[in-house]
């Protein structure tokens, strides 16, 4: 399967990657052709790091954790818009574009995706420059998420 992102899209996701090294980025993207839009979210994960650093033992160059009413109000805007939530994506600042074990987790919700038709991108980040890029989605019939190919418009 192929996922279609316009060039926009992709532009605001890569800079916004870029302008958050060394640090993880994090966001969704919602809608489709026209309409679709790139809603960058807060990473906290310094901030649940200082905070309690047994239960947080990662800062924000290692992990992302989305603000969680900024997330909210992107999912809830989506929904009265009956816009598609399209993309979660976050990046992996000097690492390789790979969808962790953890980022399995984050995204499933009591054994299936908690959004199963949104697709998730992780953006490998290498110097302050984008390196490559790893799109993910979920597979029904497989019961786990798959790589697909990422077509830009």
């Amino acid at each position: 399967m192929t996922i279609l992102v316009a060039r926009r899209t992709l532009d605001e996701i890569d800079r916004h990657a870029s302008e958050s090294y060394p640090r993880e980025c994090c966001g969704v993207v919602v809608g489709e052709g026209a309409a679709e839009h790139v809603t960058r979210i807060d990473n906290i994960q310094d901030r649940l790091h200082a905070e309690d650093p047994d239960a947080h033992p990662r800062d924000s160059r290692t992990a992302y954790f989305m603000e969680p009413r900024q997330l909210y109000l992107a999912l809830r805007d989506a929904e009265r818009e009956s816009s598609p939530i399209r993309m979660f994506y976050h990046s992996h600042p000097d690492h390789g574009a790979y969808f962790s074990d953890e980022d399995k987790a984050r995204a499933m919700a009591w054994d299936e995706p908690a959004y199963p038709r949104a697709c998730y991108l992780v953006v490998s980040v290498v110097g302050g420059r984008v390196a490559d890029r790893l799109v993910v989605r979920w597979d029904p019939d497989r019961h786990e998420f798959v790589a697909a190919d990422l077509a830009v418009a």
